[in-house]
């Protein structure tokens, strides 16, 4: 059965997340918060800045660096690019 949540990332009420994307109180809270097409959009987001900025998972810095601007980008609207930053051309 399809789940629906009050999106906080979108703003609309939208297909929620099968289950919460990792254990824990914030893995929780993005389940009750946030719809599938916004955790697609921080995916997306989460892909883009690992290659610019060469970020290795492993590392503890990049893994809170990466927490930090997840929730900046689900919970508070923040969207901005990497300095520098180049679209890749269609």
């Amino acid at each position: 059965m399809t789940r629906f949540v009050d999106c906080v990332k979108l703003g609309i009420n939208a297909e929620g997340l099968d289950e919460p994307p990792f254990p824990g109180p914030k893995g929780q809270e993005i389940f009750e918060k946030v719809s599938k097409q916004a955790w697609k959009d921080w995916l997306s987001k989460q892909t883009m800045l690992i290659n610019e900025n060469k970020l290795a998972s492993f590392d503890p810095k990049h893994r809170a660096f990466l927490a930090e601007e997840r929730t900046r980008f689900l919970f508070e609207g923040n969207n901005e690019m990497p300095d520098g930053y180049v679209p890749p051309k269609a």
